[in-house]
């Protein structure tokens, strides 16, 4: 029997069009059940998927910022971001997007971050708003200068809100979020008197040379430069080995990147567009922080910078929110010719008042005092010899006679602070001073259907026992679905974050 072409066509197109038919790629599952299965093809996957570091490039692993800031969190205190669409379907937006020097994409995952970022985000995203302009125009100069686009300055804002005080759970710090080694790979500076990373203007230079060398890398592709900021290069180009695709929005697909790394772009994507146009997406009222502006001088010397604040007739915090690369109460010692920040417009006074200041007198000694437990066979005169003082001062700081016995008391001993990152006094005054306030940070975590104590416990490494302390679980309980709990916890130590667990040993 004949069929009329145009009803054969017709009964094509009422057929229902099986899922796997329109796959490009298997499922995750799938794919990895095939290369167990040991087809040639599949086993070359297999060794592309475990290619070691040194086989691709070396790898940064700059870690993830979820958790970046000591001033705000991405998501307000104690939430969790929902999950954000895992389908990138294209949305074709009423309005022209904004002009920008990125590739702007308009997908219902880039459209999901930008309804986040007006709702549960708005208050840290007006906070990296108002901060922006302070650092945008000199960060701009910089990228520029590279040849790189100019709107690349949205990357630090998702890294850090432009926070130069931001860190991570994982210790990367500064507005681009630089772990040490990657800093120190760009020349950064980082000692106990200087973290480069933090300084505004060095690490916006060295973000623009890694930035420049993963567009080399990535065949000039800026989402898969991105991508490879956050989760390292090498994990980005395993994922092009292991789905042959070069397309960021593909490789998403799969399973193999982290969903940290998947949500970064779209970030990327959602933060320029609206700071591009802020007032379209609801955020007319912000104010913004003034442009920073500055001179540099070159120090000779270690100099206090209260000395620098008198000569300037500034605030002390003033210019150490000009250098916050600065770790102290003073420039480096053994650093001559350091380019200090000081207010735009001070320098000429300054050079000449600082030139009339004898080198002496540019940085006093500082005193802490801390307390030391005394041991068997201590005195009075083995401990000042110890904290480098006098029998004398110590009786009269601790107010008692110079022949008193003191093993097993406490004594306030005064200590020099350049001697606070090493030697026996540091070492006492970390054992023996009152435990100093700390900071706790939680990370959370929304309980899904056929998650356990014990599978989250795995999942996070962390005992299910602390588990069930953290969240006041009693006995063997179920956990609902929706619910939030702590999954780890974080303490401020030194500048940094670090675990809870760890710190009880």
């Amino acid at each position: 029997m004949k069929i009329a072409p145009l009803l054969l066509i017709t009964v094509l197109l009422s057929q229902p069009v099986r899922a796997a038919e329109l796959s490009v790629f298997p499922p995750a599952a799938a794919w990895a059940d095939q290369v167990a299965g040991g087809a040639p093809q599949d086993r070359q996957l297999q060794r592309v998927a475990s290619l070691k570091d040194s086989h691709l490039s070396q790898a940064l692993e700059l870690p993830p910022s979820d958790l970046f800031t000591n001033d705000e969190p991405v998501s307000p205190p104690g939430d969790t971001v929902a999950a954000a669409p895992s389908e990138y379907e294209l949305k074709l937006p009423e309005e022209t997007l904004p002009e920008s020097d990125l590739p702007l994409t308009l997908n219902n995952k880039v459209d999901y971050f930008i309804g986040y970022f007006q709702t549960a985000g708005r208050g840290a995203f007006a906070k990296w708003l108002s901060r922006s302009e302070r650092y945008i125009p000199m960060m701009k100069d910089v990228l520029k200068k590279e040849g790189l686009p100019e709107d690349l300055v949205y990357l630090a804002m998702i890294e850090s809100g432009f926070s130069p005080h931001a860190y991570s759970v994982a210790n990367a710090v500064g507005p681009w979020q630089f772990i040490s080694a990657t800093g120190k790979r760009y020349a950064l500076r980082i000692d106990s008197w200087i973290d480069e990373r933090r300084d505004p203007l060095k690490s916006t230079v060295a973000a623009a040379l890694y930035l420049k060398e993963l567009y080399g890398l990535f065949d000039k592709d800026w989402y898969l430069a991105a991508a490879g900021y956050n989760a390292g290069e090498n994990k980005i180009l395993r994922a092009i080995s292991m789905y042959n695709s070069r397309d960021f929005w593909q490789i998403s697909k799969g399973s193999y990147l982290k969903r940290e790394t998947k949500d970064y772009v779209p970030k990327l994507l959602a933060a320029a567009i609206i700071a591009k146009d802020p007032a379209k997406y609801g955020f007319a009222d912000v104010a913004y922080l003034p442009s920073i502006e500055f001179d540099t001088v070159q120090i000779p010397s270690r100099t206090d910078l209260e000395v620098v604040a008198r000569i300037c007739e500034v605030p002390y915090q003033t210019v150490r929110d000009l250098n916050p690369e600065l770790r102290r109460w003073s420039t480096p010692p053994d650093y001559p010719d350091y380019e200090l920040k000081i207010p735009k417009g001070k320098k000429a006074a300054f050079e000449a008042e600082y030139a009339k200041v004898p080198e002496d007198q540019r940085c006093a000694v500082k005193v802490v005092h801390a307390r030391y437990r005394s041991k068997k066979g201590d005195t009075l005169a083995s401990v000042a010899r110890r904290f480098q003082t006098t029998p004398e001062a110590l009786a009269e700081l601790n107010k008692m006679p110079k022949t008193a016995r003191i093993r097993g008391k406490v004594l306030v001993v005064p200590i020099q602070a350049d001697r606070l990152d090493d030697g026996d006094g540091a070492q006492a005054a970390r054992s023996d001073s009152p435990r100093r306030s700390e900071k706790s940070f939680n990370k959370y975590y929304t309980v899904k259907k056929g998650d356990t104590l014990l599978s989250l416990a795995k999942r996070f490494n962390v005992s299910a026992r602390i588990l069930s302390a953290w969240n006041n679980l009693k006995g063997k309980v179920a956990l609902r679905p929706g619910k939030r709990i702590i999954v780890a916890k974080y303490v401020e130590r030194d500048g940094a974050l670090v675990s809870a667990v760890d710190e009880k040993g």
